[in-house]
């Protein structure tokens, strides 16, 4: 086993993209996973029978308090505690400020800014329960962005709720620290992860006339980073596993990005 060994974790948005490939390092590392996600949870049972009586899963929309009152039920029955939130569901919007609906606008800040919100209101009890029989603490997640560190032109909406992500983990890291409660909040800042919502988003701008086809924004983003070519998601679930378990019991209120170089430039 390793340093995850009998611990408990959620992740939300996890069918896909670095959801999933964190969901298969953490019970790679010994936890027991928690994943939601929109899907259906017949479409749920690939990845399940993939991870068999190590993962479970719960349907549930992050901007909706009920669904999370389910999820924190669904954990409560299923482990009676919890040590990791990974808070990494997301969606993205980019266009010129003027073309954004307030509509869109909102949505983009329910899913990626309440979500993180209602995520962590309704778990810091049970993570503070649960952290205090641990090494290190219980540890939050929350998925941001380098999109949370800098700004680009024509995503001022992904830009802002990512910008929020960040600054809300800090705080919510000294709220718990100075209040002594054993849970440690972390900020994770992935560069371009070649992802389903990459590409889905790639297609967009191909259908707004942006370019002729995905493969060439990819050779774009590839050659405007350093390092030459896009994350693959399974290299942004190492870091994950790494805030989730005792080798980073100093690091709270950090931001750890992991970026190809991209905001060293």
């Amino acid at each position: 086993m390793g340093n995850l060994a009998g611990r408990i974790a959620l992740i939300t948005g996890g069918l896909r993209g670095i959801g999933l490939a964190s969901a298969r390092r953490l019970i790679a590392e010994g936890a027991a996973v928690v994943i939601t996600d929109l899907d259906p949870p017949a479409e749920a049972e690939v990845v399940l029978a993939e991870f068999g009586p190590a993962a479970s899963y719960v349907r549930a929309d992050v901007t909706s308090e009920s669904d999370w009152q389910a999820v924190h039920r669904h954990v409560l029955e299923r482990h009676g505690k919890l040590h990791i939130l990974v808070n990494n569901a997301g969606t993205d919007l980019t266009g010129a400020i003027e073309t954004l609906a307030l509509a869109d606008w909102r949505r983009i800040m329910a899913v990626n800014v309440d979500g993180v919100f209602l995520g962590t209101r309704t778990f810091t009890r049970l993570l503070a329960e649960s952290g205090a029989q641990v090494a290190g603490g219980a540890s939050i997640i929350n998925v941001s962005s380098i999109m949370g560190l800098v700004g680009m032109s024509e995503v001022a909406a992904y830009n802002a709720s990512k910008g929020a992500v960040r600054l809300f983990t800090k705080s919510i890291a000294l709220e718990f620290a100075t209040k002594r409660m054993p849970i440690r909040a972390n900020s994770l800042h992935p560069g371009f992860v070649e992802t389903p919502l990459l590409h889905a988003g790639f297609e967009r701008w191909v259908a707004s006339g942006a370019a002729e086809k995905v493969q060439d924004l990819i050779d774009g983003m590839n050659a405007a980073t350093p390092i030459g070519r896009l994350a693959q998601p399974d290299e942004i679930a190492g870091p994950v596993a790494f805030l989730a378990g005792p080798d980073s019991s100093y690091m709270t209120g950090a931001e750890l990005v992991i970026d190809g170089g991209w905001t060293a430039q």
